[in-house]
């Protein structure tokens, strides 16, 4: 009786530590948007010192990631449209081919599969190199000598995050509807107006304005949860042993999380 006592005790307090750490981290990730969005909307933080650096982060994280992820995304859209309109021909709905793509790929697939990739390509990477600076006492230093890690080093690359999300998925989706128009029509002004009556039913506000927080909220989680962690210091025991895990795969696990609460989310929006 004592020892299931004993073990009943520990593991309440195992909870309670887990508990307090999961409270924590959101409370972090809270305060830490709090600061970032202060500054995105501060003057200051467009000045001359600082907006060559935002500048040059914007370009170099968005310009050639857009340009190859664009490619990519319209090899696959050129695969998927093809596979989707010769399975509506088959089964004698090719009226429904477009409607089936558009809501399929563009409403869906695109802005998933582009916050997605600048998570893995460009924040999940900078939360862990900067995960890996904090341990090494990096980030403390360039605090001492006066930097401003927040506004020098943070804000750029969140700000580049999030931009770079709205480029992908606006670049893809119009790639997307211009291959669908090509793939479905052909080469002919000629079916212009009915293709643009289909894709504007289908394009209602409620749509329209589902699509559009759909991306926000996509950019914002891609942004912020990666480097959040990292930006506060982490407690002297154990600090390199929860390195790995704490910004690698429960960051990662963390922002899946988000997304899929956001599409389930756009989901019921477009469909209930």
């Amino acid at each position: 009786m004592m020892t299931l006592s004993v073990s009943l005790i520990i593991s309440l307090r195992r909870l309670h530590r887990a508990t307090m750490a999961w409270l924590v981290s959101w409370w972090r990730m809270l305060h830490f948007a709090t600061l970032v969005f202060s500054l995105a909307v501060s003057p200051s933080s467009y000045n001359r010192d600082n907006r060559p650096i935002l500048a040059h982060r914007l370009v170099t994280n968005t310009a050639p990631n857009l340009v190859w992820f664009s490619v990519a995304c319209a090899l696959v859209s050129l695969v998927l449209i093809r596979i989707v309109v010769v399975s509506a021909q088959s089964y004698g709905l090719s009226r429904y081919a477009l409607e089936m793509v558009v809501r399929v790929l563009v409403l869906e697939l695109i802005p998933l599969t582009a916050a997605l990739f600048v998570a893995l390509r460009l924040t999940l990477p900078d939360g862990i190199a900067f995960a890996q600076m904090r341990s090494s006492g990096m980030l403390d230093t360039m605090q001492r000598q006066g930097v401003d890690l927040l506004r020098r080093e943070y804000f750029p690359r969140v700000m580049s995050g999030i931009f770079a999300v709205w480029m992908l998925a606006i670049v893809s989706c119009v790639t997307s509807l211009i291959l669908a128009y090509i793939i479905i029509y052909g080469f002919t002004p000629w079916a212009l107006q009915g293709y643009t009556r289909v894709v504007g039913q289908i394009f209602n506000p409620a749509v329209a304005l589902i699509l559009l927080l759909k991306v926000i909220f996509f950019s914002f989680a891609v942004a912020l949860i990666p480097l959040a962690s990292s930006y506060y210091p982490e407690e002297p025991h154990g600090r390199r042993n929860r390195l790995w895990a704490a910004h690698g795969l429960s960051e990662m696990l963390r922002l899946f999380s988000v997304i899929l609460l956001i599409e389930v989310a756009s989901l019921m929006g477009n469909y209930y």
